[in-house]
């Protein structure tokens, strides 16, 4: 029996990037703890479709264009990431705090 190697590989998330959560906690001490917590779980995340997102986050919304809008802190904050399943990356796109998101356009940004 020949081993099929691509089943036998972990694949993890890979975030880009984790700076643009530490620039905001330093400026929203309160989101550290969620955000980092979010970060462990994504980047040991095996995430390959949205329904694997949702058996996690059962608050993650879906957008367009692979864009995933995440709850953190009890809502206080919301955080956009860009996924590309395919190759296990999470882009993020925006973290802020409702107020903020309320302006942006969140399908887009």
């Amino acid at each position: 029996m020949i081993p099929n190697w691509e089943q036998d590989i972990i694949h993890f998330m890979r975030i880009i990037s984790r700076k643009t959560l530490r620039e905001f906690w330093d400026q929203h001490p309160d989101a550290r703890q969620p955000l980092q917590a979010w970060y462990d779980d994504a980047k040991h995340a095996e995430w390959r479709s949205p329904i694997d997102i949702k058996n996690v986050y059962r608050n993650a919304s879906f957008l367009t264009n692979n864009r995933v809008i995440f709850n953190i802190k009890g809502n206080d904050y919301r955080l956009i990431v860009v996924v590309q399943y395919v190759h296990g990356i999470l882009y993020i796109r925006f973290i802020g705090t409702h107020r903020e998101y309320d302006r942006i356009g969140a399908a887009t940004i």
